[in-house]
Parts: C-alpha cells; structure tokens; sequence
C-alpha cells in the first residue's frame, strides 16, 4: 500500500502549472467515438480516470497512440463492440458517457453501473429520461445499463435538476440524431463548453453551451483529423489557491483561466486573502489567519462542490466560527472526520457544517475517502505540526497529475513511500 508522508509546516511559495482539466478529458475521451476518423487529445492530464477511459476505447476497438504522455492520436474507425468491459466501467464514474456516445455511434451499448467516488445517492435518472426522449431504450438489472435505438430523433428535453453528467450524456447522443435537440435547464461548467467545442471541431453543430438552453443540430457524420487541446483544470488550480491561503503562502498558478475561479476568488478575498489576477495564471498571497465565512456550494457558476473540502481545511484553522452548507452531494463531509483527528473542531450535521477555527493542526494518518477529500488533507498535512501520513491514494491518482511533485516543488516536504 502506497501513502504520502507530509512533514509540515510549510509556507508553499513558488509557481505551478495546471494539467488539464479532468472533467473534461473523461467526457471527450468517450466522446473520439462518434468520430468516424481520427483526431489528436493534447492537454490531457495523465491521470488513472484518463488511462481507464483509454483501456474501455481500445477494448471498443479504437486505436490509440500516446504521442507524449499528455498527448494522444485515437483513431475510431473500427469501433467493433457494443459491449464495454463491466470491470473497467464499474471502477469510475465518467464511464457513463460511453452510454450517450455509443448511442449515437452504434445504436447499442451495454456497461457495468458507473463507480467512483461514494458521494451519497447519484442516480442517473435524468441521463436516462434524455436517451429515452430521444427515442432509445434503457434497461438497468444486474449491475449493468444497456441501452438500444434503432434511430435516435431530436426533441426538447428539460432537465428536472441542473446535472453536468445528464447534460453532456445527452449531447454526445444528439450530436448525430435526426433533426434538433434543444436541451433546456442544461449545467454550465466549463468542461461542458469544452466537450461542446471539441464535438463542434470534429464537425458537430452545437450551441449555446455554457448557457442554460443548449441547441444541437444533428449532422449526418463527425470526420476529425483535427487536434484539439483540454482547457486546464479549474478545480485543481482553486485547489492550489487554496493551499496558498491555508499555507499563508505565496502561489503563482499558471495555465488557469481566471474567469472559471471567480467564486472562488470573491471568497479568498472576504477571507483575507490577496488574489492578483492575469487571465491566464493568477497569483494567490496570505499573511495572517483567514477570517470566517459562510460558503454554499452551486452549480457553476456558484461555488464548487469539488473544491469545498479544500476550503474546509482552509476554514478549519480561521479566525471564528464558520459554516459550510454542501447542496450537490449529501456525503461530501466525510473528511472533516479525518481533520478532527489532526485536533479540528468541526461538527456536520447533514448538509451542514461547523468550523470552529482552531490555531494549529497536528500530523495524524489520515484517510482519503473520495478524490477531493485527498487534496484537502494534503493541504492539512502540509499546514499542520508534525507527521501526516495520508493513505487511500488511489482516489487522489484519479484526477491530480503529478500532485506530490508540484507540491514539492512549492517547498512542500512531502513522499510517496510504500508501507
């Protein structure tokens, strides 16, 4: 069993760069398959979630070359099953979106039920109210979704709650309907505007993403032969900021886009932080404690629900008494039991949380229960007194590339070791 051995406490003062974006890769992997051709990924973060995803394509039938180890040549001409790997598709939860472009690829496709990280209930019945507008049949028994369409038409779907993965799942299945698909209520986040301009590269007719109604004109075949490059990764470059302000550090986050993080910015700054903003890298300085504050997660573009345990151990050691209210996902506070064991004081009841700001953290093993748990326990490992010993990697291999390096390179004392 692998663990990261972090000694703190650490100032984190240096540069980074951000790797791409991980929503996104694990949304337009899945969607190369719609392309009868080949095209070029760069950009994409070398990440477990990315090279599962790859494992699913190949067994698909789709050739990949890996160019460098962020750059990869797909080519889905002979995509020749209709059967993803249970295995493999059970092990995350983006694999879902082989559904939506199977669909329109192949008109069948069968996979294990998603997996990923245990958030509570994450149903996915809003995907399978748009396949099914569309004119497709979803089965769901034994651990496993098929689902067929001898054609796939375009209609009007309005989304009962605003979910990113329904949003994309049902444009990858639109892109090459008969007619138009106009989903309305659609998410906003930028890795849905990603996915959305690499279809549209690949010659898709999408529009309006990024907004709350998305219109798709069906077309009749998506040809590629072009590259493409995955917009960097806006939650790992707030989990940097983050760590600036926890670490009363001095960061230069580079390869952002500035205007993805303005919530979480706005909050920084009412926390005492100092955010110098360039478009495309941002500079994040802290000198003192971070006052209280009152944070609800939203979708975007409201604050993340993936960035709130960063800013858990952020509020854990703030001056007061601070509230986090989690609206997305009803288990998302797992890791505030894992910050009381490093001398936290924080009480969750449901969605709710208290942070009774203490001066100081203390090294203790911790746990990682989901991808951003880990990050956050990094930053309370990097900010605390002692040894912190921080196991369950694999959750954290899912979606940062490289994570303990760049932290090194910051002056963070911390080691993969095996135990």
């Amino acid at each position: 069993m692998e663990k990261l051995v972090i000694t703190g406490k650490t100032h984190l003062k240096g540069e980074v760069t951000i790797s791409g974006a991980k929503n996104a890769a694990v949304a337009i992997l899945p969607a190369t398959l719609l392309i009868d051709g080949i095209c070029t990924i760069d950009n994409l973060p070398n990440i477990s979630d990315v090279k599962m995803s790859c494992k699913i394509l190949e067994d698909l039938g789709a050739k990949i070359t890996w160019n460098t180890p962020n750059e990869i040549t797909i080519d889905t001409r002979h995509i020749n099953k209709t059967v993803a790997s249970e295995e493999l598709t059970r092990k995350f939860r983006a694999s879902y979106y082989m559904i939506g472009s199977m669909l329109g690829r192949k008109g069948a496709i069968t996979v294990g039920m998603p997996g990923g990280c245990k958030l509570g209930a994450r149903p996915i019945d809003q995907h399978i109210k748009g396949f099914e507008a569309l004119g497709a049949t979803v089965e769901v028994s034994q651990g496993k979704i098929t689902a067929t369409a001898s054609e796939l038409t375009g209609t009007s779907i309005y989304m009962d709650v605003v979910s990113v993965g329904a949003t994309i799942n049902v444009m990858l299945a639109s892109v090459l309907a008969k007619g138009t698909t106009v989903i309305d209520n659609a998410a906003k986040e930028p890795h849905i505007v990603d996915v959305a301009n690499f279809l549209n590269t690949m010659g898709a007719d999408i529009r309006g993403a990024g907004t709350d109604v998305i219109k798709i004109n069906g077309v009749e075949k998506l040809t590629g032969n072009s590259t493409y490059s995955i917009v960097p990764d806006q939650i790992e470059a707030g989990t940097f900021m983050l760590a600036a302000v926890a670490s009363q550090g001095d960061i230069l986050i580079k390869n952002c886009i500035s205007k993805h993080l303005e919530s979480l910015t706005a909050k920084i700054i009412e926390i005492g932080g100092q955010v110098e903003d360039y478009g495309d890298s941002i500079r994040v300085k802290m000198d003192k404690r971070p006052s209280k504050a009152t944070i609800k997660t939203l979708p975007y573009p409201g604050f993340p629900t993936d960035l709130q345990p960063q800013m858990g151990v952020t509020l854990s050691i703030a001056e007061g008494t601070s509230r986090i209210i989690e609206s997305i996902w009803e288990s998302r506070f797992q890791y505030t039991e894992e910050l009381n064991k490093m001398g936290a004081q924080i009480t969750a009841q449901g969605k709710t949380a208290f942070f009774e700001g203490v001066s100081s953290l203390y090294g203790s093993p911790v746990y990682a229960s989901d991808l951003r748990a880990g990050a956050a326990l990094i930053i309370a490992g990097i900010i605390a007194e002692g040894k912190t010993e921080v196991y369950n990697l694999e959750h954290i291999d899912r979606g940062y590339e490289n994570i303990e390096e760049k932290f090194r390179k910051l002056g963070a004392k911390i080691e993969r070791v095996e135990e």
